[in-house]
């Protein structure tokens, strides 16, 4: 999502072979990002390096969001999308990719013809699997079950925000996931910067990072997220970080990838330095110890019912339990 925004192309470039050079295999991006600018970074790096090295990767990208105010230019109809992944593979330079992803849920469209369209895009070979991103649990499992029914392709993925600061989709989405065999690729596993250690309850952020820029930015808006919970879990993170001797993001990313459901971590380095470190916390495992200290400090507290433990121990009643 850096890429064509806070990156520029040779900084882009330079991370995408670091990422390559470790071993790294899935790219991740969309239509919006950089308004277009992501996409053609990338399809100019796959040009211009070798098959054997582009030849590894699952390229991803995703489209709903509108990038200019053309009539009909967002959603998940046929018509957009089928206009969106053309001008994505464009971008790209390619004729096809490994993943294509609904970008976000569509209201206004019904949920049968945008499974339509996304099967048909497989069967095109346009791309090889399909994704949702940022659906809740009844809409993924509402997915999964009409894919079913009409007898075509269904997702193969979700990409959810998921992080030690956003944990909620533990009620129902992770499990949705895992009933269906979807695997999830959580996005913003840094919480925006925030388990990082880059910001601090006792100064509001400043200087060249995403918030010193815009404070108000989106969900990771430093008034929005700067609660109590939140620096309990910052607080948390830095000490399992310093009895480590590591990173905080490398403790965060390694939380985040071991969780259930989960098949890969997105990351959105904005400079080389960056990346390096957050590639470290892919051979970092946590305790069990560790993991229930980063646990007991980020839940959600979920409210009795229906997630929490009188709402558990309800439905995990034995038939001989009585009323």
């Amino acid at each position: 999502m850096t890429f064509g925004a806070e990156t520029d192309e040779p900084e882009a470039h330079r991370q995408l072979d670091r990422f390559a050079d470790a071993g790294g295999t899935l790219v991740d991006t969309a239509d919006t990002y950089g308004a277009g600018r992501s996409e053609e970074i990338i399809g100019r790096w796959f040009a211009s390096r070798p098959a054997a090295v582009t030849g590894r990767m699952v390229l991803a990208t995703k489209g709903r969001f509108p990038l200019d105010d053309a009539p009909n230019g967002s959603g998940l109809s046929a018509r957009h999308l089928t206009r969106a992944l053309d001008d994505s593979l464009l971008r790209l330079g390619l004729d096809s990719v490994d993943l294509y992803q609904a970008h976000a849920f569509d209201p206004w469209t019904p949920l049968e013809e945008t499974l339509r369209t996304l099967d048909g895009f497989v069967r095109a070979g346009k791309t090889r699997y399909y994704g949702l991103s940022n659906f809740t649990g009844w809409q993924l499992t509402k997915a999964v079950h009409l894919a079913r029914a009409m007898d075509i392709a269904g997702p193969v993925t979700l990409q959810p925000q998921y992080s030690l600061l956003v944990r909620e989709i533990e009620w129902e989405i992770v499990p949705a996931a895992l009933d269906a065999g979807v695997g999830l690729l959580p996005w913003s596993p840094l919480g925006g910067g925030w388990l990082s250690g880059k910001y601090r309850r006792e100064a509001r952020p400043g200087g060249t990072t995403r918030l010193g820029d815009d404070p108000g930015r989106g969900m990771e808006a430093y008034d929005r997220r700067g609660t109590e919970r939140t620096w309990r879990v910052v607080d948390a993170v830095r000490k399992i970080a310093a009895d480590r001797g590591v990173t905080m993001a490398e403790i965060a990313l390694a939380w985040v990838t071991a969780r259930p459901a989960v098949s890969s971590t997105i990351l959105g380095a904005r400079t080389a330095a960056q990346l390096e470190t957050n590639l470290r916390a892919a051979g970092l495992r946590l305790t069990a110890g560790e993991t229930a200290e980063l646990d007991a400090a980020s839940d959600p507290a979920a409210p009795d019912y229906p997630y929490g433990e009188l709402g558990t121990e309800q439905r995990s009643r034995s038939l001989a339990g009585g009323r």
